[in-house]
């Protein structure tokens, strides 16, 4: 597992948790973060870390397993399948730009410098990934709330 899954919950997004949850976890499987066998939270770990009902973790999960993304083992756990695909570097650049584009229009409404939005960008990068490189980190769990 990875040494860190950063679940970032926005509130404000108008986009249901369960959603961002679900989104969240299929980035790490399409970016080889999350690899088929890896164990993720029980759902009761993840409500209480993300601070949400368990029912919203339940939907998000239903939906994973209902993609192929997850497999959940009664008495076991949630891990993500062993079929779970990942996302080609055109997909990644896509959803990357979509974020990208979000916070460029931002930046640009409140007049912020192209130089402060990437100083920025890589200061969150150094908090969320501060020993990765190039090359993945080696594996342990810890889920970290945010938003």
């Amino acid at each position: 597992m990875p040494s860190q899954l950063h679940i970032q919950i926005d509130h404000r997004t108008g986009v249901p948790v369960y959603r961002q949850v679900m989104d969240q976890l299929r980035y790490y499987v399409s970016g080889g973060t999350l690899r088929p066998g890896d164990q993720i939270p029980s759902i009761r770990e993840l409500a209480t870390v993300l601070a949400v009902n368990p029912t919203t973790v339940v939907k998000a999960y239903t939906e994973l397993e209902r993609e192929g993304i997850i497999a959940m083992r009664h008495g076991k756990g949630a891990f993500i399948a062993e079929r779970a695909a990942t996302l080609s570097t055109r997909d990644q650049d896509d959803a990357l730009r979509r974020g990208a584009r979000q916070l460029a229009v931002e930046a640009s409404q409140m007049g912020v410098a192209a130089g402060r939005v990437l100083a920025i960008v890589r200061e969150e990068l150094n908090i969320i990934q501060p020993e990765r490189v190039d090359e993945p980190a080696p594996i342990k769990f810890t889920v970290v709330a945010g938003g």
